[in-house]
């Protein structure tokens, strides 16, 4: 399995640089922190993305794992995300892409039809965005996309839904190889 999650692990290694030099860049005006959780509802994840937040869980000691698998089936038919507890994620380090860029700037659409968006608690002093601060959504999710897809072709889940639930992913014994 981590043979096959190399290359997504990656690639979250480098969203995660790019994440982090455009909180360094925006300083103060990045007031996402620890426990702020209002942009965390359910989501739903490619099937590389679902086998490593599974691998994740797997790799824990079975008694967290059974604490998170239970907390998951409780929650799994709300609208936040099931891995929330206390305004914090239970699998943070093995959080998703979008988890990851949540609450930064971004830019998408195509021509003339971009838009930037980002969470309205950042960036509060309405200055001007650099370009190096802004994450290209578009790009970002063509390399999940091609990721994914090479995950797929490598492994034995060909067979398995385009989009899974969390809950879908964790409340399942084994992660897809």
């Amino acid at each position: 399995m981590n043979d096959l999650l190399h290359n997504y692990r990656q690639l979250i290694e480098r969203i995660d640089a790019l994440c982090r030099g455009i909180k360094d860049a925006l300083g103060e005006q990045v007031t996402c922190t620890e426990g702020c959780s209002d942009c965390c509802t359910a989501i739903t994840l490619f099937p590389v993305e679902a086998a490593s937040l599974a691998a994740a869980l797997e790799a824990l000691p079975e008694e967290e794992a059974e604490e998170i698998r239970a907390h998951v089936a409780e929650q799994a038919q709300g609208e936040r995300c099931p891995l929330l507890r206390n305004h914090r994620c239970l699998l943070y380090a093995a959080r998703p892409v979008v988890c990851r860029t949540h609450g930064l700037p971004i830019i998408y659409g195509s021509g003339h039809e971009r838009r930037i968006d980002y969470c309205p608690l950042n960036l509060t002093e309405g200055e001007t965005l650099p370009g190096s601060a802004i994450i290209d959504l578009d790009n970002l999710n063509s390399l999940l996309v091609a990721v994914n897809a090479l995950f797929l072709s490598q492994s034995d889940a060909q067979d398995m839904p385009e989009r899974l639930t969390i809950a879908e992913t964790l409340l399942k014994r084994t992660p897809p190889r």
